[in-house]
């Protein structure tokens, strides 16, 4: 009697394997964090906890600059570590928030892109995550399932062969 076995597509063997490679490669990484502007109070802890530790590791960290998972990833970094940290942001330091600029001037390693000023918001965050992407071996990314612009991040760093560990809030 012949069984069928449901066996996982080949790329995501292929994707399990490399995770199951980065859990054991000692080497330090370049990992990055994307996230949403509003979260949970209790989900910004653990933003911050898993930040902290990677930074204790030894792994550098690039992020973007807004309140939410950014400014929860840049606090935790500062506080082990400011030069393991890098921030990009999407748009020059003037263009924004107030409430996160004091925590900005803070940064060592801190792009402005100032070319993208006249764009709108989302359009300058998107080409700000691939940038990211494109600088990092790894991405973390908390999100809810209706953020589309950090879900399209993931899935273009999917296709670059990038390491992604997505997480939800909802």
């Amino acid at each position: 009697m012949s069984r069928s076995l449901d066996l996982p597509s080949l790329d995501r063997v292929d994707t399990l394997a490399q995770e199951l490679a980065l859990l054991q490669d000692k080497g330090k990484r370049r990992i990055a964090f994307l996230g949403s502007r509003h979260l949970p109070v209790v989900s910004l802890h653990l933003v911050e906890l898993i930040a902290r530790a990677l930074v204790q590791e030894g792994h550098s960290i690039i992020t973007s600059g807004a309140q939410g998972v950014n400014a929860a990833v840049i606090r935790a970094v500062l506080e082990v570590d400011p030069s393991l940290l890098t921030v990009l942001l999407p748009q020059s330091l003037d263009k924004q928030l107030p409430e996160i600029r004091e925590q900005l001037d803070q940064v060592m390693h801190l792009i402005e892109k100032s070319d993208n000023d006249d764009l709108p918001l989302p359009i300058a965050s998107s080409l700000c995550n691939q940038e990211i992407i494109s600088r990092c071996d790894q991405l973390i990314c908390f999100a809810f399932h209706d953020s589309e612009t950090l879900l399209t991040s993931c899935r273009s760093a999917e296709d670059i062969g990038k390491v992604v560990s997505l997480l939800f809030f909802d």
